[in-house]
């Protein structure tokens, strides 16, 4: 079969590298333009899928939009069987999703209907689900909406953070994108649509969607800070400071404090802060400008003290 894979981040790479392992004919990569990223904005960097693609001597093609007349054309002219979609990061237009014999193919890391949209790894965790999974799907011209070829489903662990939860849908979408294609080249597959009254989504989250609430439930501030671990990391203010935190509830049980929501209750053997309901223990943070560390380090360098408040 003779594919054209459209991806961009680390989370695209394991499907990619399974299609080339399974002996599928990858033509080309599409992947995102060179950017500058965190501390190289001297010099652009390749997505991690270019990277990829060039160790196994794929040509790669960055558009900067794939709906240049120009890249259309290019694409039209390699003549893949079907087209797979990993996290690419642009839209796809009819012209496009036309062109393959057998289509567009979208990995997306939900269930589909549930959590249509750009951040369903972030929004299981912080809806509090206790399944997920991933969805490989035909694409059509709506947001995630193409009928249903092959679904996986995962246990979703209380305790896990988004980028594992990430590096283990990655997999997981590599394993089932695989099975699909194999499937749909010997016309064994059917396609099912989705059920719309069943659709729930899950935008981008803003910087104010990731800034912390105190006034919050304990497990409701625990799961949004699980969610953005490592990235973008959910956030707080200190005196004016931003300071992100990280693993949230695993130290030992305290009374519930009439301090208000945001006040630092210990910050000796551990970091304590004050919510709604209860205590939500922090153990790493990362102020603004400096790299993460444990939040007794930050304690021990005068960085906090109890009866500061967060903001």
């Amino acid at each position: 079969m003779r594919v054209v894979f459209f991806g961009s981040p680390e989370f695209a790479v394991p499907s990619l590298e399974a299609l080339l392992g399974e002996g599928f004919e990858v033509l080309a990569v599409v992947s995102q333009p060179d950017r500058p990223h965190g501390r190289s904005w001297s010099q652009p960097v390749a997505p991690p899928v270019k990277r990829a693609a060039q160790e196994e001597d794929v040509p790669v093609l960055q558009p900067e939009r794939p709906s240049d007349p120009a890249f259309v054309s290019r694409f039209s002219e390699l003549a893949p069987d079907v087209g797979v979609v990993v996290a690419y990061g642009h839209i796809l237009k009819p012209e496009l999703l036309a062109i393959p014999r057998l289509g567009m193919v979208n990995l997306h890391p939900s269930l589909l209907p549930k959590l249509r949209g750009a951040a369903p790894i972030e929004w299981a965790i912080i809806n509090g689900l206790d399944q997920t999974g991933v969805s490989i799907m035909q694409m059509n011209e709506g947001m995630d909406s193409g009928p249903i070829l092959h679904q996986i489903a995962e246990p979703l662990p209380s305790d896990i953070t988004g980028g594992e939860l990430a590096a283990h849908l990655s997999e997981i979408g590599a394993e089932a994108m695989v099975e699909a294609l194999s499937l749909l080249e010997q016309g064994a597959l059917k396609p099912r649509p989705q059920i719309e009254a069943e659709a729930t989504y899950a935008p981008k989250l803003s910087r104010d969607g990731a800034r912390i609430n105190w006034s919050g439930k304990p497990v409701e501030i625990e799961r949004l800070i699980r969610a953005l671990d490592p990235k973008p990391g959910a956030w707080t203010e200190l005196g004016g400071q931003a300071v992100k935190v990280f693993g949230p509830g695993n130290g030992p049980p305290a009374r519930r404090s009439a301090d208000p929501p945001g006040t630092v209750l210990e910050a000796q053997d551990r970091l304590l802060i004050a919510t709604g309901d209860g205590p939500v223990s922090i153990e790493e943070v990362q102020p603004a400008g400096k790299a993460r560390m444990l939040a007794v380090e930050w304690i021990r360098g005068r960085g906090v003290e109890a009866g500061q408040r967060f903001q």
